[in-house]
């Protein structure tokens, strides 16, 4: 596995090569070690590969020695995940543009990256409003109660709050950064990100000393929507990077139809909405909200099958055989590809479904 690994940091040198196409020539050649030794022609048979990019992998390729990288990429950059690697991340491995490579540091928690520890990702505004740090906090310790880690961008503002109420509470919680894990950015955070280092872990695309770089920043949303199981949006205005966020998120299956009308009744009903829903916000995540003081468990709601919506059911509905390819739960009930990723999510989180590796799907 080190050569495989190897070679997704050979291929992440060569510009013009960025994660979706790294991602079509996996899937095409079935390794980046293979795809390496490929051909012109054979390269030119992958989407996305132009006459310019096959120029610049030609060229770069052959002045690249892809053991010797991996050699050098060790010293330089100790804790590091590529694709190939059983530790990368699940969840985020399995959107449309995983990094090549995950630069790590902090507590590794396996379960978090295997997929069986829920991960929900918090975003908003940088100048947040006092009713918005209220509520970011009450959220945020909400679910590090009840087994969430949070996931966010230790930015100014919503990210920050979430960030320390998660930890107060007692949670893990995981800042996806914009510069290299060793640069810490705002620098009025870096009493913070110690505190992350120990309660959880700082994660970036981009090696030790790289700086902050305003093109990062909307780039590194695609991670946070990629690890997490739902985003939460607190605050936003019209020009935001949390709203890349939540299309990422929505790109990615990991928003649905009810958080969307949850946003459109606040909008018409005002903030008694989040009062009240407060713990239907843990149940629909599959938490089952701390009663009269007991803790809360950290295990799904198991709901039964006639409480579920007709979208749910009819998912349910296509598992005649034991297990089943993303693709063919969406030919079998002619819904969207968004929509069933939707349901799936729910479904897991339910108790009633859950996912192998491959994109495949089993009754639980």
């Amino acid at each position: 596995m080190v050569e495989e690994c190897a070679y997704w940091i050979a291929w992440a040198q060569i510009s013009g090569v960025g994660p979706v196409l790294l991602r079509r020539l996996q899937q095409h050649f079935g390794t980046l070690a293979t795809a390496w030794n490929a051909t012109k022609v054979e390269l030119g048979e992958v989407e996305g590969f132009g006459f310019q990019t096959l120029e610049k992998v030609v060229q770069q390729r052959s002045r690249l020695h892809p053991e010797q990288l991996f050699t050098k990429h060790q010293q330089e950059n100790s804790h590091f995940w590529t694709p190939a690697d059983a530790d990368y991340p699940r969840l985020l491995l399995e959107t449309p543009s995983p990094p090549p490579i995950l630069y790590y540091r902090g507590e590794v928690e396996l379960q978090e990256n295997l997929g069986q520890k829920p991960m929900v990702g918090i975003v908003g505004t940088r100048q947040p409003s006092e009713y918005g740090i209220r509520w970011t906090r009450q959220i945020s310790t909400a679910l590090a109660k009840n087994g969430f880690t949070v996931v966010s961008g230790m930015a100014e503002g919503i990210d920050t709050e979430s960030h320390i109420a998660a930890m107060k509470a007692g949670g893990r919680t995981i800042a996806v950064l914009g510069t290299g894990v060793d640069v810490i950015y705002p620098h009025k955070n870096r009493d913070l990100y110690k505190q992350i280092l120990t309660a959880g872990l700082v994660v970036s695309e981009y090696p030790t000393k790289t700086p902050p770089d305003r093109t990062h920043f909307p780039k590194r949303n695609r991670i946070i929507a990629g690890l997490s199981r739902a985003i939460l949006v607190m605050e936003a205005p019209v020009k935001s990077g949390a709203l890349i966020t939540a299309t990422y998120a929505n790109e990615f299956g990991r928003v649905d139809d009810h958080p969307s009308q949850g946003c459109l009744k606040l909008l018409n009903q005002g903030a008694s909405f989040i009062l009240k829903e407060l713990d239907e916000l843990l149940t629909m995540l599959g938490a089952i909200p701390q009663i009269d003081g007991v803790e809360a468990s950290t295990a799904p709601e198991q709901l039964s099958l006639t409480t579920l919506s007709s979208e749910l059911q009819t998912v349910m509905d296509a598992f005649a055989s034991e297990v089943l390819p993303f693709d063919l739960i969406v030919q079998q009930t002619r819904m969207t590809a968004g929509a069933v990723s939707g349901a799936l999510l729910q479904l897991e989180l339910m108790g009633l479904v859950s996912q192998l590796p491959g994109m495949r799907y089993q009754k639980s």
